[in-house]
């Protein structure tokens, strides 16, 4: 089993489990950390079905006291309708501040649960159990919790840390190949902003973790949440430049998903703002473009989606949080391996 700690001040650090198997161990793990009294599942309605309950019955075999909360999955129910929903559903049930919740799911329910457990009787603890690839290297990592509104997307949230997070990569067995690809593309983007031989390693290995190899699966996995805990150990809510490197594709990418009315995956629309941001990083002389086409040939040949019908503009950027004042932050490579933060004046007000 591997343990990453994301080492951070006030209380906030917690461990990464990561272990094929580990989904079995943790009524004994929420036994030691001993957080809740029960704990309530927030899980949407397909992971209800294929993990929810039988997680449920786990936790009851083990003299666990829990309650399945479930939504209706996808995108469009990551809202404060369906957070109020779901704390309507707990207080029926009787859950106060001495308990708390699991988010087990993928990345709008990391986000729903850990936002509902920032302001749930002001405050109760979470642990995160993701069951996608995207949500194992990105939202389950670095406490950002959030909902969308008409006008953009994690526009209300707050940050707040999980105290645990285990990651199982058995999970993966059951997802869909584009499911895959949508978490390889957030994998690629860690790799750009800060791993030259993790992107090597997926060149070469890419048929292999497309075919779930779990050995390889855990080793990016590993990395990627290693990369991202380094950086959110040094700006832990984004007050420094240095978190905004993971947002390396998206400025374009969350308003392709929002001109898309998020029916396109996160992954897609991110692998698009990363050819996007390439291409402004070539135009302003940061990156060259050998380095832009290897970029490019490794999205392409993960079968992400490297073109879009409609180019963003600023108008349908500058609601995203990247923006401020009158500028816009991109994250451009430099080269394989590093990248820097690009202020651009927004010519719209």
């Amino acid at each position: 089993m591997s343990e990453i700690k994301v080492n951070l001040k006030h209380g906030n650090s917690y461990k990464v489990f990561i272990k094929a198997g580990i989904s079995a161990e943790i009524p004994a793990h929420l036994h030691k950390l001993n957080l809740g009294h029960k704990y309530a599942i927030i899980t949407d309605s397909k992971v209800e079905k294929l993990y929810a309950l039988a997680f449920s019955r786990l936790l009851k075999k083990n003299k666990i006291n829990c309650e399945v909360f479930p939504f209706t999955e996808g995108e469009p129910s990551k809202n404060l309708q369906i957070v109020e929903t779901l704390a309507k559903k707990m207080l029926e049930k009787g859950f106060d501040r001495k308990d708390a919740i699991l988010a087990l799911g993928g990345g709008v329910t990391g986000d729903i649960a850990g936002f509902l457990a920032s302001i749930y009787m002001r405050g109760i603890p979470y642990i995160q159990i993701p069951t996608t690839l995207l949500s194992m290297v990105d939202s389950s990592i670095g406490g950002k919790t959030g909902v969308d509104m008409l006008e953009g997307k994690n526009l209300l949230g707050a940050f707040n840390q999980p105290k645990a997070v285990f990651i199982d990569p058995e999970f993966l067995k059951t997802l869909p190949l584009k499911q895959i690809r949508n978490g390889l593309a957030e994998i690629i983007k860690c790799s750009v902003i800060r791993d030259k031989k993790l992107f090597e390693f997926i060149e070469n290995n890419l048929e292999k973790i497309l075919s779930l190899s779990q050995n390889r699966l855990i080793k990016i996995i590993e990395q990627s949440v290693q990369i991202k805990a380094e950086i959110i150990q040094k700006d832990e809510k984004e007050t420094l430049e240095i978190r905004q490197l993971l947002n390396y594709g998206h400025t374009y990418g969350h308003a392709i998903e929002r001109m898309s009315n998020y029916k396109l995956l996160h992954g897609y629309a991110i692998s698009i703002g990363m050819i996007l941001a390439n291409n402004l990083a070539v135009e302003k002389k940061l990156l060259k473009k050998p380095d832009a086409e290897r970029i490019k040939n490794l999205l392409k040949k993960s079968d992400l989606p490297i073109v879009t019908l409609q180019k963003p503009t600023f108008k349908d950027i500058i609601s995203d949080k990247k923006k401020e004042g009158s500028v816009i932050n991109f994250v451009l490579p430099k080269k394989i391996g590093e990248a820097v933060i690009y202020k651009m004046k927004c010519p719209i007000k």
